[in-house]
């Protein structure tokens, strides 16, 4: 309600601290402020308007951090060299809107020279948040799933079994599953990179863990950060710009698990770029990966 107005602050800023776990109630979004909100500046300095009654799900739901983040706090510095100076970047958990509308608003880290896909427009009646998701529980209906796997047969009786493109995309030879395999075996594909690269060029493993700041030094060997090497003592502090670039996109992926739904092509793409630009400094074999 700050951060809108509704209290009678100025709005589009946050004066005061909000409470821990105070979650968003009905004044959040049924006030008249929230009801005349018709435009959103990403994290990446970009507005869009004309959103209508999405705008108040996009407040919450465009991330916090952009790829463009990424792109500014390694300007200028050697791809491959560790720096005391950078640390993990994170886009924070439900960046839906902003995955959404893809390389409009760049959520992921986009490469140079690369062209990425804009907002992902779907059919009339599942084109907004609240055509496919409850607004009040964000969960979807049953009636929803069996629009989708009405228009999208052969046999899917999951949202997870729809694919229109049907390339090898994560190079795994199997193209039997949904888009949402091809986007999980490449995002396992991109952190099996990222492990080689970090004990390789950067010297130092690193593991994935369940909290911020989600990167840490790997203490067994295993990838996963659990109990004990969870603690910010142990995070993770060897990045270099390539290996940073290629964390972010990762945890984009992570914290984007409806993203093979809200925009599948962008998804594929920032995952595919990553891996490709870490296999210019550590031998990766990517050459079975296809690009959408």
């Amino acid at each position: 309600m700050d951060f809108l107005g509704s209290d009678g602050s100025e709005a589009g800023s946050v004066h005061r601290a909000g409470a821990i776990n105070s979650p968003i109630g009905c004044a959040s979004c049924h006030t008249a402020e929230a009801h005349a909100l018709d435009a959103v500046t990403f994290p990446a300095g970009i507005t869009v308007d004309g959103l209508g009654m999405e705008a108040t799900c996009n407040v919450c739901h465009g991330g916090r951090q952009s790829g463009d983040a990424v792109v500014n706090r390694v300007a200028d510095m050697d791809a491959d060299t560790v720096s005391a100076d950078l640390s993990f970047i994170n886009i924070h958990y439900g960046p839906a809107a902003a995955v959404t509308l893809g390389a409009d608003v760049r959520p992921g880290l986009q490469y140079d020279g690369r062209s990425y896909a804009g907002r992902f427009m779907h059919v009339p009646g599942a084109a907004t948040c609240s055509d496919c998701h409850s607004p009040h529980s964000t969960q979807l209906s049953q009636a929803v799933v069996e629009g989708c796997v009405a228009c999208h047969q052969g046999g899917a009786e999951d949202l997870r079994d729809i694919r229109t493109q049907h390339r090898d995309f994560a190079g795994t030879g199997d193209r039997s599953g949904g888009i949402h395999a091809e986007i999980v075996a490449l995002e396992a594909k991109l952190f099996e990179a990222i492990r080689l690269y970090a004990a390789e060029v950067a010297g130092t493993p690193i593991a994935y863990g369940a909290g911020f700041p989600y990167f840490f030094v790997d203490q067994d060997g295993s990838g996963a950060a659990t109990g004990d090497a969870l603690s910010r003592d142990n995070r993770y502090q060897a990045f270099t710009p390539r290996l940073l670039k290629a964390a972010y996109n990762y945890q984009v992926s992570r914290k984007s698990p409806g993203g093979y739904v809200h925009n599948p092509r962008y998804m594929l793409q920032i995952l595919h770029d990553s891996l490709v630009d870490l296999a210019e400094a550590v031998e990766i074999d990517v050459s079975g990966v296809s690009r959408p």
